[in-house]
This record gives structure tokens, sequence and C-alpha cells, in this order.
């Protein structure tokens, strides 16, 4: 909470997480490497995946219960709620684990305030797959959704939850491209094109989010912003400039965000926390960008598609 006060940070996508038992010494050593792949962890049963989510959330509740911040269900919420003095939380879920086959836990959730949900994380589940930490590697690896998954987001779509297709590989991202009827959102990708990671999207795919009016959150991990995909900290912020101007050009102004990755990944050691985020505001505004362009990178354009998915 100091932090992102001193930061200014307004709020975002709070993520629930269920991890996998990783030696991080292991990956960390290895993504250091000029070339990796690391295995894809082993999928994750609903009966396990279930209480941790349960735990989590209750975790977010506790905080609005604090007042510390506001769970957000509607963009209405969002525009209230930035500038309070609260943090805007977005209910999210980065690996549909817990959410059973007949897709009667995803009801349940959305009652409880989830507006936004990642199919995967780096690991198979009954929905789809996800990409391996792989560098250098193409997002098409493997099979995309399964009928599970179509369901999925067919009931996202009637449900109002936003999906997020960061960590859905290519075949998965194009499934639903072509089954879902909302906006294509990335919530913390780069650009394949100067960071040849399977984690990036490719220009294809850029493509494919501008024609639907969706967008992209830069990723703030150095793993997916170095050109040598390497999880090492001495990355300028001009490095994430290269990827904010390559996602500009290729979806417009109104489509490119942040999207962090705080407490899930190596960032550059100007941005150890949200405290540093004035230091990349001014690294936008020393690059040439507007202030009218960096309020949509830092909020506006989040709130335009969340609108767009999730209605007034």
């Amino acid at each position: 909470m100091p932090s992102a006060k001193s930061g200014g940070f307004g709020g975002g996508f709070f993520a629930v997480y269920v991890p996998s038992p990783v030696d991080l010494e292991f990956k960390f050593e290895e993504m250091a490497k000029p070339a990796y792949d690391l295995p894809l962890p082993d999928p994750i049963d609903w009966e396990d995946a279930f209480p941790v989510v349960m735990s989590q959330a209750a975790i977010l509740f506790d905080l609005e219960k604090r007042g510390a911040l506001k769970v957000c269900k509607s963009a209405a919420d969002l525009r209230a709620t930035l500038g309070s003095g609260k943090l805007a939380a977005i209910f999210h879920i980065e690996g549909a684990e817990a959410i059973d086959a007949e897709l009667n836990t995803l009801e349940v959730l959305y009652q409880a305030g989830l507006r936004s949900l990642g199919p995967v994380w780096s690991r198979s589940t009954i929905f789809g797959h996800g990409v391996p930490f792989r560098y250098p590697s193409t997002p098409d690896i493997g099979a995309g959704l399964t009928d599970h998954g179509l369901r999925l987001v067919k009931r996202c779509d009637e449900l109002g939850i936003m999906v997020d297709l960061s960590h859905l590989n290519e075949a998965g991202f194009w499934d639903v491209a072509r089954h879902s009827s909302k906006p294509l959102v990335a919530t913390h990708s780069n650009a394949h094109a100067i960071c040849p990671h399977s984690r990036n999207l490719t220009d294809k795919q850029l493509a494919a989010i501008r024609e639907s009016d969706g967008m992209v959150g830069l990723n703030f991990a150095v793993a997916f912003l170095r050109d040598d995909g390497r999880m090492l900290a001495d990355v300028p912020l001009e490095q994430m400039l290269r990827h904010l101007d390559h996602l500009i050009e290729h979806l417009g102004e109104d489509r490119v965000g942040l999207g962090s990755d705080y407490d899930g990944a190596v960032v550059p050691e100007e941005l150890t926390s949200c405290a540093g985020l004035p230091k990349l505001r001014h690294a936008m505004a020393k690059h040439g960008y507007d202030d009218a362009l960096i309020a949509k990178l830092c909020h506006e354009n989040w709130l335009r598609v969340l609108e767009k998915t999730w209605g007034a």
C-alpha cells in the first residue's frame, strides 16, 4: 500500500494464482542462459486448486473490508474508485484450474466479483494449453482450446468476464478470436518481433487484436522484454519503450496499456515496486509521448476496453 500510494498506482488486475511446485532458483538460473526450454509444470486437479483460489480470494475481500481497496465489478465502479484513495481492484484468476467442467464454479465466482480470467497459466488445464518458458520460440506450440474451453469462452462472453489471452498458446489465441464476440485482450504480453519468446505476441496476433478493438498490457518481466530473452534485471526503461512503440505502431494509441506482472516476475531494476512507476512515466515523456498518450497508456485504455467487455 505505501508503494502504491507513493507511485501513483490507482489499481489493476489482482491475480489469484495457484502455484506449481517449481524450483524457482533452478528456473531463474535456466532463464538466465542464452537459450532455454523449461518443461511445462504438471496439470493441477480441481480438488487441489479450488481451496487455494478460495483462500486467495478471501485475502482480496479482507483487504476490501479493511478499506484498502474496492473490488470493482463494472467500469462505473472503476471510474468512481480511481482517485478516491482506495485501489481499484479487478478480481482476476490466472489459470482456470479451480473451475469445473460444468462451469458451476464460474457462476459462483462471477457472483463474488470475478471479472477477468485467464483459461491457462503456463500449464495445461481442461480448457486449453499454455506456452512453456522457452527462448527462442514462437507461441505456436500444440493444440488450442478444448471443447470445455470453447464453452468457457462462450459463457464468459455471456456473463461479461474478460478472457485474458496472455499465457495461451497461439492455437488457443485463434480459437478465442474465432469464437468470442468480445475485444481480444492480453493483459501482460510483449512484442515477439523484439523478443522472440514463446510468451510474446506475433504481429499477426497484434493485427487480430487491433481488428477486434482489444488491447495489450506491457509485461514488465525482463525475459519478455530483452532481445536475448534472459531473466536478468539490468533492463533500461528504453527497452520497455521499444516494446511500447511497436505495440502502438501495430495496435494504435487506444489499444496499449501497462500490464506489469508485479509479484510474479523479475522486473527491471528501476521498477522493482509500484513506487517506481513515476520513473516510467517520466521516461515516456522524455521519449516524446505527450500527456494525452501517457494518460491512455496508464489507465484510459483499460477503462475503454473493460467498458466494451463488461458494459457500463
